[in-house]
């Protein structure tokens, strides 16, 4: 374990725009609750809830992201005894996870983090969005907690260290013997680009070979223009470019490529889409459901709904399930679906699983939750499904997924 004045130094090198007195006792109060909370939390589990959590929040959302990804590329939380269940294991593109949870794009955007997330107990792990070039991102303040809707706002931005620094930590982390974990790069543009197709060729020529699968995010709401890539010629256009570098790797494997989707497609939207998708020379080999919204429904507090960004957590649960069911429908089950969206325990796994998911992703209630949030989800996911009478994961995929189409409702 680092030396606690070590950590504290890092805390402080990633807090900006705060006055130096202030700065120093925000960061010096959280980072010593955090510490105390971990050494706590190897003894007994439940004191993360009752005093870490409590203690973090107090502080500024992007602070507060900050220290969890430290606490994560340091390995201070301590690793999961949780042993996954047989029905929780799923073939992931040719790699066996143990468990079908996974820690979405956008909590370590640079691949920092890695070895603490594994040691949480995630089945898979994305990293990213990586953009080409390092850039810092939008202005801040551009993270907002909306706790009684158990919900974040975020206007990042592709904040990011850049290809090379990115890829170099990957290939540094995939050298050490005792690593096995599945390792996914979300692939970004940069903001100022001029070609911006190129961007995500870049992308998979550096993280093909470190990866163990791509995502094409043509989906955040935070960078302008990037929902265009969406549109039926431009994502034609793109995803062309994208196989085509994928085939000049010199690997003896493809390395799979996923799409990022939009909650905020229309159905119009949705089978241009697939009708891209279906062409042979654009395919990819899964979707991931969804990205955040810019839709504010039934959020609690008009000043934050107010703010510019996507928006993440419950409010987006039902809107991400609803996708999934009709991505799953209209590609008749014949691409992997990974969830995401508001998941906060295993029957909102569940549900996804149930509308199309083969995988679920989580980030938003990590932050409000806590990293036992992992072990219990798995643990409730594995229960519904025994339950339920289903062997494994794969076996209730989709099984009920007209229930959540929008007709139905």
């Amino acid at each position: 374990m680092i030396q606690f004045t070590t950590f504290i130094k890092m805390v402080l090198q990633k807090t900006q725009k705060l006055s130096r007195l202030r700065s120093l006792g925000i960061v010096t109060v959280g980072a010593t609750a955090l510490y105390m909370g971990l050494t706590a939390y190897h003894n007994q589990d439940q004191l993360f809830r009752t005093f870490v959590m409590p203690a973090v929040r107090l502080l500024p959302a992007e602070t507060s992201h900050n220290l969890a990804v430290l606490a994560c590329k340091y390995r201070l939380y301590p690793a999961s005894k949780y042993t996954d269940d047989l029905n929780l294991h799923s073939s992931f593109f040719g790699r066996l996870a143990s468990n079908p949870i996974g820690i979405a794009a956008g909590f370590d955007k640079n691949g920092e983090a890695v070895l603490g997330l594994k040691d949480l107990g995630f089945g898979f792990i994305e990293v990213g969005s990586v953009t080409p070039l390092a850039q810092a991102g939008n202005p801040k303040p551009r993270v907002f907690r909306l706790v009684s809707d158990r919900a974040l706002i975020n206007r990042y931005g592709f904040n990011s260290d850049g290809h090379g620094v990115v890829a170099q930590r990957l290939k540094e982390i995939r050298e050490r013997e005792d690593f096995n974990a599945i390792v996914g790069v979300n692939l970004g543009r940069n903001r100022d680009t001029l070609t911006p197709i190129n961007d995500y060729v870049k992308g998979v020529h550096t993280f093909g070979p470190v990866a163990d699968y791509l995502v094409v995010n043509v989906s955040s709401p935070n960078t302008k223009g990037l929902r265009n890539m969406q549109s039926k010629k431009e994502l034609t256009e793109l995803l062309e470019a994208v196989n085509i570098a994928r085939g000049q790797l010199k690997t003896n494997q493809k390395v799979p490529i996923l799409l990022k989707l939009s909650p905020d497609l229309e159905t119009g939207e949705l089978n241009d889409i697939v009708a891209v998708i279906n062409q042979k020379k654009c395919r990819v080999d899964g979707l991931i459901v969804s990205n955040t919204t810019v839709a504010r429904d039934n959020i609690s507090d008009p000043a934050l709904a107010s703010e510019a960004g996507g928006l993440s957590g419950e409010p987006l649960r039902e809107r991400s399930t609803r996708l999934i069911a009709q991505m799953y429908s209209l590609t008749k089950g014949s691409l992997p679906i990974i969830g995401v969206g508001g998941v906060a325990s295993g029957q909102h796994a569940f549900e996804k699983i149930e509308a199309g998911a083969s995988f679920v992703q989580i980030y938003t209630a990590l932050i409000y939750e806590g990293p036992e949030l992992v072990e219990r989800i798995k643990g409730e996911l594995s229960l519904r499904i025994s339950e339920l009478g289903y062997a494994c994961v794969k076996d209730a995929v989709g099984s009920n997924y007209t229930k959540y189409l929008p007709s139905s409702k």
